[in-house]
């Protein structure tokens, strides 16, 4: 699991994620999400310039990552620490959005960029978002919200399992996402061809029921 910078309300449910996560890992000022609830993060890696004092201090210097690369975001630095040095195969993470605009649409092109499917997701109490390049088949419950858009207009896009299919369209952001669709049964079925499609599913309930 990884721990990024936007504002995080500790939902019991994403509270026992993290408590039970192996690695735990933070970007930058994420750390000071856990030093909330008592966390260690096994490395905090960034800049280093969200970190507070006081975490820092309770933490320790050995786990910190200094990444100082202002070209790339912290997420983008830690998510490559965890995929590439670590030999992570599946990452959830927390407090990717619902912070500053600019940084959820930067997380969010990354997550277009990385197009990991279910091996990578932003998750919050009501909500998972991945992304998905090719095909794949998501597990769901009927009834659920589900939305989906790309950030270029030349992905073409098929969805089946939900109210309002989709057949091989072009549903980009400035043009006609699909957004507030409805699961219809237990799976919803994907394929993105020319690249990748963002898929947010919203819990019925903040327990991801």
């Amino acid at each position: 699991m990884l721990i990024a910078n936007a504002p995080l309300r500790w939902h019991p449910r994403l509270a026992a994620m993290a408590t039970s996560a192996q690695p735990l890992l933070a970007a930058d000022g994420g750390a000071n999400h856990l030093a909330r609830i008592g966390l260690r993060p096994t490395v905090v890696v960034g800049d280093l310039d969200s970190v507070s004092p006081n975490t820092r201090a309770w933490l320790g210097e050995e786990c910190m990552v200094d990444r100082p690369d202002q070209d790339r975001t912290d997420l983008d630095k830690a998510l490559e620490y965890g995929f590439e040095e670590l030999g992570i195969t599946n990452l959830t993470v927390l407090a990717a959005l619902g912070g500053r605009t600019d940084h959820d649409l930067g997380n969010l092109g990354l997550l277009a960029r990385l197009a990991m499917g279910d091996r990578l997701t932003y998750e919050a109490a009501d909500q998972t978002v991945l992304a998905v390049a090719g095909e794949a088949s998501l597990a769901a419950n009927p009834g659920e919200t589900w939305s989906f858009w790309t950030f270029d207009p030349t992905v073409r896009v098929t969805v089946e399992g939900v109210r309002w299919p989709l057949d091989n369209v072009s549903i980009d952001a400035g043009n006609r996402p699909s957004i507030s669709n409805e699961t219809v049964g237990n799976h919803v079925e994907i394929n993105a061809t020319g690249g990748s499609v963002i898929v947010m599913r919203r819990f019925r309930d903040p327990s991801g029921r």
